[in-house]
């Protein structure tokens, strides 16, 4: 019986490595790997489907998989999670000490529909009752102008959202003092030229995110891994064998920042860094499957729909492979 052949897309993460290299395989399959940076992955996911097997940014899918159009079906392997409180870049000179300070306020995106800034809104609505609405959004190009939703927008009509000026990116603009504040994934080049009267909201934006996780047990989830949709429905074992191999290749990173004899991450305090981690989060503190990470996924559908992306309010059932929504016992 001949094998699968699959392109698979992802960026170059300690849990995937394994798969890269060919210490895991997904049975069945016959792959090609494609470690690419993560924007060139989900433009060319999404914009031109080239992939069989590609990383997707969450909050993108959960757009299309509401408006049953999303090219790819999901399963429940994260490759990139992260706290976004230090994702928040403000003006010193504006009147912003804490986040309550930001309702009014102009703020840059690189797409208001990014899964970063998602997360950003998100915690603001919930412990600072901020609304998406209560601000003023002007998206553009972080440090490169020109950047484009991956899909139409879905807002109300008047919402304050409007489009940075042609030929200008967002960090200029912080820069200037024409907005007052930025959220983004990447650090803007503004923060990083150290420009003046640019700071991070949360200088010490590690304490920031322990204590919201100690809040709200969220640990927030940016991407997923994707299928090409009629691949799942052609070959149904597919997802399975698919989730199996990251969750394989993931085990063996976790060992790896373990091991303690001859560290394998070059980072002096690895040992302590992970143990630390473990005391707060716990010692599986970056879980795959659906069960573990329910109740983030109950919190980004519902930010997804009252920050009028997704059309409507999804189910965390309905998001991923069928055969993938529970682990395998033997």
């Amino acid at each position: 019986m001949s094998r699968l052949s699959l392109t698979v897309a992802t960026w170059d993460y300690d849990r995937v490595r394994a798969l890269i290299d060919g210490r895991v395989s997904i049975e069945g399959c016959d792959v090609n790997y494609l470690p690419i940076p993560v924007e060139e992955c989900f433009h060319r996911a999404y914009l031109h489907a080239e992939f069989d097997v590609a990383e997707i940014g969450f909050s993108p899918y959960l757009i299309a998989l509401s408006r049953d159009v999303a090219p790819y079906v999901a399963i429940p392997a994260f490759l990139s999670r992260t706290f976004r409180h230090s994702a928040v870049y403000v003006r010193d000179d504006r009147g912003i000490e804490s986040p309550a300070d930001l309702r009014g306020k102009s703020i840059g995106v690189p797409e208001y529909q990014q899964s970063a800034v998602l997360w950003i809104r998100g915690f603001l609505n919930d412990q600072f009752g901020i609304a998406a609405g209560d601000v003023r959004w002007v998206q553009g190009g972080l440090d490169a102008p020109g950047r484009r939703d991956k899909f139409p927008l879905n807002l109300p009509e008047g919402f304050p959202l409007t489009a940075a000026p042609a030929g200008t990116t967002i960090s200029d603009l912080l820069a200037a003092g024409d907005i007052d504040a930025l959220f983004s994934a990447r650090a803007p080049k503004c923060f990083l030229d150290r420009a003046p009267h640019v700071r991070r909201l949360f200088p010490d934006y590690r304490r920031a995110e322990q204590e919201y996780f100690r809040a709200t047990g969220l640990f927030p989830i940016m991407h997923a891994v994707g299928i090409r949709r009629e691949l799942v429905e052609r070959h149904p074992w597919l997802a399975s064998s698919v989730m199996k191999a990251f969750a394989a290749a993931k085990r063996i990173a976790d060992r790896d920042l373990r091991e303690v004899v001859a560290l394998k991450v070059g980072l002096p305090w690895l040992a302590a860094e992970v143990e630390s981690t473990a005391a707060v989060m716990g010692d599986d503190f970056w879980p795959y499957g659906v069960e573990a990470n329910r109740v983030t996924l109950e919190a980004i559908a519902r930010y997804s729909f009252e920050q009028h992306l997704a059309t409507r309010r999804l189910d965390v059932d309905d998001m991923f492979a069928a055969s993938t929504l529970e682990e395998i016992v033997i």
